[in-house]
């Protein structure tokens, strides 16, 4: 079973940038999308052989997830069921057989940390919400997490120490996350690799030059873990400031 999140910073612009046939050359059984910036209906995505499942910024042109799925879930949920996270589009949840599967699009904190405040309070209500799925059976979560766990996650950690997505503080949310049972399925196949990187500003060459950051992710259950057989970042798929991630699964 393959499993691809990729956020694509506009669905609508992706499509025109080679989506359609990276989808059609990969075939994944499950595709997570972030950042689609779009209501369902504004645009035609013609995936044949997919059900599809929206969640939709309230405020147009802004954030949203969606989920592309070739087996129909038992239950679909959108949002984490509290009203303050609710209005942003940010969280599918597919419940599959043996697992439940987590697409997310967690809360940037912005320039000069300015809504870090806000972030901190939803990585505490995101990772309640994903322990609770947890006591029930396994979670896969993928997504942009919007943070570098560790140095060795972006380019230049020194420069960019105080700056959103590798503040201390968005770096410790993360580490209580895997602590609290999920693993980062690419980091387990890949402990020291460098240089692997999810996303790219558009500004100053960072791409040609590889100054990235990886924080985009599947986590998964530690009891789960063995399951995955495969984890790859598709670096070389272009259509976004971020590429696809992938894994698969036995």
């Amino acid at each position: 079973m393959k499993l691809i999140s990729w956020n694509v910073n506009g669905l609508r612009a992706c499509m025109g940038k080679g989506f359609l046939d990276f989808i059609a050359s990969e075939q994944p059984d499950m595709l997570c999308l972030q950042e689609t910036k779009m209501q369902p209906g504004q645009a035609d995505v013609p995936l044949d052989g997919y059900r599809e499942y929206w969640n939709s910024a309230e405020k147009k042109g802004y954030s949203g997830v969606a989920l592309f799925t070739k087996s129909e879930p038992l239950s679909v949920v959108l949002g984490l069921g509290i009203d303050e996270h609710d209005h942003e589009g940010r969280v599918i949840t597919a419940e599959y057989e043996d697992f439940y599967l987590v697409t997310v699009y967690t809360p940037n904190s912005q320039d000069e940390l300015k809504r870090l405040d806000y972030r901190m309070t939803w990585e505490d209500a995101f990772r309640d919400y994903v322990c609770k799925l947890d006591e029930i059976k396994p979670v896969i979560i993928c997504g942009d997490l919007n943070v570098a766990h560790q140095e060795i996650d972006l380019k230049n950690p020194k420069t960019n120490r105080k700056n959103a997505g590798f503040s201390d503080e968005e770096r410790a949310k993360m580490t209580e996350l895997l602590n609290a049972g999920f693993a980062d399925t690419f980091r387990r196949f890949y402990p020291d690799l460098e240089g692997a990187y999810s996303w790219w500003s558009y500004r100053f060459k960072a791409r040609e030059k590889n100054a990235g950051w990886r924080i985009d992710y599947f986590l998964v259950s530690e009891r789960f873990a063995d399951r995955v057989k495969q984890a790859k970042i598709l670096s070389d798929v272009f259509g976004s400031d971020h590429c696809p991630v992938l894994i698969e699964v036995e």
